[in-house]
């Protein structure tokens, strides 16, 4: 499928058309380089951060291949994907303005050259939302390479025309029509989450890195309770666009004294349905 351009003024509509009825949209040069290059230093950072709080063994023991969870609670670098004005325009158009953020993911995907890769839920094909709600769009993926992504080093696989189905393709089809995205560093994937897809084998000698996010409509919980992994001092201080995408907005109050504030300091405001 050709990519879409940035610069494009109808770059917005092509999206949103071409998740309709492929399932997916690849955007050309969204991020600058040096905010790559920022990016790439911050994974690291926090790849180090996190296993420094939880320890080898643990994450080895989750099943995961080089998966960062919460990465902004680590580094502010990562609220900045929620600006992006480009992220902005697509969820409008897709899940709604009162989206929030169900998961923001890191991958710095290891190389297994000479080696077969260890079988885990990410290499594996799979939906990122596994439920049909008869075309209803409740989920959006918006995907960003920070290397380009090749087949050598593990482009992400998907499989087109698998969204949005009541029943799972067999494995002899998702196998048989899979194909590899591969986009510069700083392109935008975006992606019905109910699309088929799987992480590619990296047999490139070096790490593939990644940003991932997943935007669902508001009454849907996070995977991460984000407001309070931050803490309400700190997301408070955020654009009102982004507490809203962290879920600031959509909370369950816990008490009289939060149910009654004023409207302007409510948990849940209205017009998040």
């Amino acid at each position: 499928m050709p990519a879409i351009s940035r610069d494009d003024p109808h770059a917005i509509a092509a999206i949103s058309e071409s998740v309709r009825h492929v399932g997916y949209a690849v955007v050309e040069g969204v991020l600058e380089p040096a905010f790559i290059e920022a990016t790439r230093e911050a994974m690291y950072r926090v790849q180090t951060l996190i296993e420094r709080e939880l320890g080898t063994e643990r994450l080895r023991r989750a099943g995961e291949l080089g998966i960062l969870r919460l990465m902004m609670k680590y580094d502010d670098h990562f609220l900045a994907f929620l600006e992006f004005p480009e992220v902005l325009a697509v969820l409008d158009q897709t899940v709604s303005d009162t989206c929030i953020l169900h998961t923001q993911n890191g991958f710095i995907l290891p190389s297994c050259a000479g080696e077969k890769a260890p079988s885990v839920a990410q290499n594996q094909f799979h939906r990122d939302f596994p439920r049909h709600l008869m075309g209803y769009v409740a989920s959006i993926n918006v995907f960003f390479p920070i290397d380009p992504f090749t087949e050598s080093n593990g482009a992400t696989l998907v499989v087109p025309g698998t969204h949005q189905k009541p029943e799972p393709p067999s494995r002899e089809y998702l196998a048989a029509r899979a194909v590899a995205i591969q986009c510069g560093a700083g392109a935008m994937i975006v992606f019905d989450s109910t699309l088929w897809h799987a992480s590619g084998t990296n047999v490139s000698g070096r790490d593939r890195l990644a940003v991932n996010m997943q935007f669902t409509r508001s009454w849907i919980k996070q995977q991460i309770d984000y407001v309070r992994a931050l803490g309400e001092p700190r997301v408070r201080t955020l654009k009102p666009r982004t507490q809203q995408l962290l879920g600031g907005y959509t909370r369950v109050v816990t008490s009289l004294d939060e149910y009654y504030r004023p409207e302007e300091e409510r948990l849940y405001r209205r017009g998040q349905g």
